[in-house]
């Protein structure tokens, strides 16, 4: 049995698109203003997907079936797979007391929530996401916040919006790596292109952050840091990105900036320390109450986890433990059993990387780190099996936000939605971020959201007369700023910040900044197409792009 997607079912594009509309509409709605609990909100959405591909885009109720089972299939492996180990290795270094040490380490860095909300969330998470990504950066990065006593609501949404500058070279450069393999323009055209369009954003990142949490003027209060952390990440990651290519910018800028800001506080600190209202005020902790030995022992599951996410992301690497630790198949009934538009069969392929996903790397920095903390093997299970049971319903919300991806990919209402942004004409620059953001709403991935949508950015850009580079590039970019208000990404931070069952507060926390954020890239979109085209880089397409 074969079926065919269609993008106009109704006939009408208008009411197509309204119909198609009504499951994200429904999100929204039952986040922001019903405020449902997470798993409440995307099970009843699945089933209003699953109601709208059956009886109006005519999708046979088997294959919707298996695309929500595939779409449930990937939230248990790899999303959920690596958020329980994030959260796990997490809760070893609180159970054996070592984050009490890793508290007092930051205290003597500084007190200042301001700086340390930079440090971890803006930096440190940058550099995870470089190396892991898929959730790991916000997992890890809210879990320590709150660990050292950060509003959880805060903790979440701060690592949520830090984490949009860099989403784009993502797990050494994947998602541009896709959006070349889909679109036919080379790699490094395709970084240059967002390297010069995020680091505007990421300069100016640090003080919106760092404004949310405390307001603007005591944003100000802290300047000589903000802008120590914003002009070197952006420096480092524009560089990076147009002379290196897409793996490395997030590794290097993370990395730059935290160096850049530790030495700034060595020679400068602000006035007042900063902390949340009704908090109380820091305990000052007497010089050496620790030995090097035991704050090193404290750090040594980061420690060994950064190793580890370092090696994973190594090609080589990938490479040697795809080729004994994985199980590929095609998914029953499902696989080239629905055609797109084209009328070419849509491969639904499951790969089970059980050794190269980055969930294992942080699953063996666990089982290292139990003996390095201090803990008995018997101990350490214990805390998995508590940490299993803590993450409980946000493994649900994860499964069934994938089996809503997948039923609206399916059944073609995504493309629905893209056929119309795609017919604005000479107004598509400025509506191509907003492609890019709705696939990564949807998907909760920019890398699947730039394999979805890549050829259309470039078929889209030729028709109008824009280098296809400038729309491409945007949809790279326009994702990041929808990674935040993903309910994938939403479930996720409220895991690790202890905010299961207020999934909808979170929501209502970043979706005001992600519209902020989408405006500014559409409009820096729009002059890069038309305006300012001396941005754009030189490039030659693939050959294999005019040959398969």
């Amino acid at each position: 049995m074969t079926w065919q997607q269609p993008i106009n079912p109704l006939n009408t594009i208008g009411l197509s698109l309204l119909v198609a509309s009504i499951p994200i509409l429904f999100i929204f709605w039952a986040l922001i203003i019903r405020k449902m609990k997470g798993y409440q909100a995307s099970l009843i959405a699945t089933a209003i997907a699953l109601v709208i591909a059956v009886t109006i885009y005519g999708m046979p109720v088997k294959l919707a079936l298996l695309s929500v089972s595939h779409g449930v299939l990937y939230g248990l492996f790899p999303i959920c797979w690596l958020v329980i180990m994030a959260v796990f290795l997490f809760n070893l270094t609180v159970k054996s007391g070592q984050f009490e040490i890793i508290k007092y380490v930051m205290g003597t860095i500084t007190d200042d929530r301001r700086l340390q909300a930079l440090l971890i969330a803006f930096s440190f998470g940058s550099f995870l996401e470089g190396t892991a990504g898929f959730g790991a950066p916000v997992a890890i990065t809210a879990a320590m916040l709150v660990g050292l006593g950060f509003n959880p609501l805060y903790a979440s949404g701060i690592c949520l919006i830090a984490n949009t500058a860099p989403v784009a070279f993502g797990s050494i450069g994947i998602p541009i790596t896709v959006a070349s393999q889909v679109s036919g323009i080379p790699e490094l055209a395709i970084s240059q292109m967002v390297g010069r369009t995020l680091p505007l954003l990421s300069v100016f990142l640090p003080f919106y952050l760092v404004s949310i949490i405390s307001g603007v003027s005591k944003a100000r209060e802290i300047m000589p840091a903000l802008v120590v952390s914003g002009v070197s990440f952006a420096l480092l990651q524009y560089l990076s990105s147009n002379f290196l290519g897409p793996s490395l910018p997030d590794v290097i800028g993370g990395l730059g900036s935290i160096v850049c800001l530790m030495g700034l506080l060595r020679v400068w600190k602000p006035k007042q320390v900063w902390r949340f209202a009704n908090e109380p005020a820091p305990v000052v902790q007497p010089a050496g109450l620790y030995s090097t030995k035991q704050i090193i022992r404290a750090w040594s599951p980061f420690m060994v986890l950064t190793i580890l996410i370092i090696a994973w992301g190594l090609q080589p690497v990938k490479d040697m433990l795809n080729a004994t630790g994985m199980i590929q198949f095609e998914f029953p009934g499902l696989h080239n059993a629905i055609l797109n538009q084209t009328g070419a069969p849509i491969a639904k392929v499951f790969k089970f990387n059980y050794l190269s996903a980055a969930g294992t790397a942080i699953f063996l920095a666990g089982l290292f780190s139990i003996p390095l903390v201090g803990l008995t093997f018997r101990e350490g299970i214990q805390v998995f099996a508590g940490t299993l049971k803590q993450l409980r319903f946000p493994i649900l919300t994860v499964a069934s936000v994938l089996a809503f991806a997948y039923v609206l990919n399916d059944s073609g209402m995504t493309l629905t939605l893209a056929d119309v942004l795609a017919n604005t004409d000479l107004l598509f620059p400025f509506f191509a971020p907003v492609l890019g953001w709705l696939g990564v709403f949807i998907t909760g991935s920019d890398t699947s959201a730039n394999a979805l949508f890549s050829k259309l950015q470039f078929a889209t850009a030729q028709t109008i007369g824009v280098d296809p580079v400038v729309t491409v590039g945007a949809n790279v970019s326009g994702g990041v700023v929808g990674k935040m208000i993903s309910p994938q990404s939403i479930a996720v931070a409220a895991a690790a910040g202890n905010l299961v069952g207020q999934e909808a507060q979170l929501f209502r926390f970043t979706v005001k900044h992600s519209f902020i954020m989408l405006g500014f890239i559409s409009l820096l979109t729009l002059a890069q197409a038309y305006v300012i085209k001396w941005i754009i880089p030189n490039y030659v397409l693939l050959i294999h792009f005019f040959t398969t």
